[in-house]
C-alpha cells in the first residue's frame, strides 16, 4: 500500500511529538494514510523480540518512518521485510546511537551510561534532562521541552530501562545497506543527542540515498516545523512512487 505511512516514536516521550508532523503530511496529501504506532511496552531489551513484536502489529507492505529510536526500529524492520516494505524515512536517527570504533559519530559511551544510571535512579528526571536535549538547537528550547514532557506517557520505570538498553544495542548499518527500496534520513545540525557528522557518515556508507540536514534545528525538528518536514516528506514519497 504505496499510500500508507507507519511512524515510530522515540524513547520515553510516547506519540505526541509524531502527531503535528502526522497531520502536517495528511493535509498536504488527503490520499496519504499516516499512522503512529506506538512502541511496544516489553520488559526486554533483546533487539529481536522488539521486532518480532513490531513485525506483528505493524501493517504490512506500508512505508515505515520514524524519529530517533522509532527510526532505528523501521530500519531493521524495513530490512527484515524487505520487498513487504515500501520504503524507509528516518528523522534524527542515527544508526548506531552509541558510539563506537567503526561509528564514531555519536553519542559518547560515558555520557549514555550516565543516562542509564539516572534513569535507574529517577526516571522522571531523566526524561525532563532527555527532553530539553531534544529542545536543544530549537528556536524555543524551554517551550519545546515543556511541550515534550507534557505529552509523555506514565512509563513504568522498567519499560523506559528496557528501551534505554535497547537504544545502546542496535547498530543499523547493515540493516539500511540490505534494504533495496527508497531510503531517506532527514538530520539536524543541532542536535544534541546525534552528531551532525552522522549525516555526512551516513551518505559515505549509502551513497545511492537521499540524506538530508536540516542546519539550524535541533532533535525535535519534527514537532518545532512540522509542515516544513511535512513538505520533505511529501516530496521524496512523490518522487519514489513516480519510479
Amino acid at each position: 500500500m504505496r499510500d500508507r505511512l507507519i511512524l515510530l516514536p522515540g524513547w520515553g516521550l510516547g506519540v505526541s511529538p509524531l502527531e503535528p508532523l502526522a497531520a502536517a503530511l495528511q493535509g498536504l496529501d488527503e490520499h496519504l494514510r499516516v499512522e503512529i504506532e506506538p512502541l511496544p511496552a516489553l520488559l526486554s531489551s533483546d533487539p529481536d523480540e522488539w521486532l518480532e513484536e513490531l513485525d506483528a502489529t505493524v501493517p504490512q507492505d506500508a512505508w515505515l518512518g520514524g524519529w530517533s529510536l522509532g527510526g532505528m526500529l523501521a530500519s531493521a524492520l524495513a530490512a527484515r521485510r524487505g520487498e513487504r516494505c515500501c520504503g524507509l524515512l528516518t528523522l534524527a536517527s542515527n544508526p548506531s546511537f552509541v558510539a563506537h570504533e567503526q561509528w564514531p559519530s555519536a553519542m559518547e559511551g560515558q555520557t549514555f551510561d550516565g543516562f542509564l544510571a539516572g534513569c535507574a535512579a529517577n526516571p522522571r528526571q531523566t526524561l525532563k534532562r532527555f527532553s530539553l536535549l531534544c529542545a536543544q538547537g530549537c528556536s524555543d528550547p524551554r517551550g519545546l521541552s515543556r511541550l515534550l514532557l507534557a505529552g509523555a506517557p506514565n512509563t513504568s520505570s522498567e519499560v523506559l530501562m528496557a528501551g534505554l538498553e535497547l537504544l545502546a544495542q542496535l547498530d543499523t548499518r547493515a540493516a539500511l545497506q540490505s534494504f533495496r527500496g527508497p531510503q531517506l534520513h532527514l538530520f539536524a545540525g543541532l542536535d544534541a543527542l546525534v552528531p551532525a557528522e552522522a549525516a555526512g557518515d551516513l551518505l559515505a556508507l549509502l551513497p545511492d540515498v537521499e540524506i538530508g540536514l536540516i542546519e539550524q534545528a535541533g532533535h525535535g525538528f519534527l514537532l518545532e516545523d512540522p509542515h516544513g518536514v511535512a513538505g520533505a516528506i511529501q516530496a521524496f514519497l512523490h518522487e519514489s512512487g513516480d519510479d
